[in-house]
């Protein structure tokens, strides 16, 4: 009821962790842009966060206000703008189906997140609207989902399976004409994992997505605090790496390799920092001595050998207490995005969109390659 009847809105919902996430509500904004519609954002999901983590707004973490300004749209919404989340009612939706609720473990994941309170009856996407490369999981296109977007609104004209029954009110509804929502938008992650900006997303909204004030200032303390740096001093220039492994180790058992032999070593990594050390002060002669490492990894024997070789890491030991569940992954991520070079994990995608941000600020960047022994040899 709180939707203006002469304007047309997109949605869609959060899967998998926090920085796909980030990318999903990227592809929401641009898409909207695209087909000249009002993106509703929901909160951020706790995935793999803990019971204790709670849902968090967009504008809890990106600059919402600045971010609406930048890219010249008439509003950016968040759903607690349009509907009261203490609410009881459950307002019924149709909605396209555009990932079939299978590529997560957890089906859960490929629903509205429940502080909605929506009652979903899901059609089927056309198939033309993803493209399979032969792996489990068929990949969105951004240009024929856009053109879904469109056909939506003459959905008499759309050949379509009968949608799927509502769980609650068992309800089956066609996919709404004035709330265009799917159940994800997580793609185009490839085109950002190039070394040349060659994602649309990213250059038309990704990189206007700049931290809240209050995020930023948070982690610029970490950074002075694990530099040694006083309020006082100027920040020197840092390297930060990121070495995802942690979950990581599914795809190594899926391939058949060991652990050992999947991951990258750390001397792959300092290599890289070495290598991109000499780039800076050869091509701008810029010294930068000092690494901040971020990492998933608890062994504190692999910390210990991390430490041996000079590079520091933020202290998390007070960070959940003290601003919350949610923080030791922002923090990380704006000091990942601060760097005068970064260092990252190949195919994570928080290392993805560190990258793109180092980049955007003019600093250098590398992937270090993993999944066999030598991965990232050259």
């Amino acid at each position: 009821d709180n939707l203006r009847p002469n304007l047309r809105y997109i949605t869609s919902w959060p899967a998998n962790g926090w920085s796909n996430q980030v990318i999903q509500y990227m592809n929401l904004i641009y898409l909207a842009q695209l087909t000249e519609r009002v993106p509703i954002i929901p909160r951020f999901r706790p995935v793999h966060m803990g019971a204790n983590a709670s849902h968090l707004d967009f504008s809890d973490v990106f600059d919402l206000p600045r971010l609406q300004q930048e890219l010249g749209m008439t509003s950016v919404l968040e759903w607690r703008q349009i509907k009261d989340l203490n609410s009881e009612t459950v307002d019924e939706l149709g909605c396209w189906d555009i990932q079939d609720k299978t590529w997560e473990a957890d089906r859960l994941y490929l629903e509205p997140p429940v502080d909605l309170k929506l009652d979903i009856s899901y059609s089927r996407a056309p198939e033309w609207v993803r493209a399979s490369d032969g792996g489990a999981s068929p990949k969105t296109l951004l240009w024929p989902l856009a053109s879904l977007v469109y056909l939506t609104e003459h959905t008499n004209g759309l050949e379509r399976l009968p949608a799927e029954l509502s769980p609650l009110h068992r309800v089956e509804l066609s996919p709404d004409e004035h709330l265009f929502c799917c159940n994800s938008m997580y793609f185009g992650v490839e085109m950002l994992g190039e070394v040349r900006d060659i994602s649309p997303a990213w250059h038309a909204v990704g990189r206007h997505m700049r931290w809240t004030a209050k995020v930023e200032e948070i982690a610029m303390r970490y950074v002075r605090q694990t530099l040694g740096v006083t309020p006082r001093e100027s920040i020197p220039p840092f390297f930060a790496v990121h070495i995802r492994r942690g979950d990581f180790v599914i795809w190594c058992n899926i391939a058949g390799v060991t652990a050992q032999e999947c991951f990258a070593p750390l001397s792959a990594f300092a290599r890289r920092v070495d290598e991109m050390r000499a780039a800076l002060f050869e091509g701008r002669g810029v010294s930068v001595e000092r690494v901040i490492v971020t990492s998933d990894e608890e062994d504190p024997d692999w910390w210990a050998a991390v430490s041996s070789l000079g590079w520091l890491r933020p202290d998390h030991s007070q960070t959940v207490e003290l601003y919350g569940p949610w923080y030791p992954m922002f923090i990380d991520a704006v000091i990942q995005s601060t760097a005068a070079g970064f260092v990252g994990t190949d195919t994570s995608t928080v290392s993805i969109l560190s990258r793109r941000r180092v980049a955007e600020m003019g600093g250098l960047s590398e992937m270090v390659r993993w999944g066999w022994r030598g991965a990232d040899d050259h």
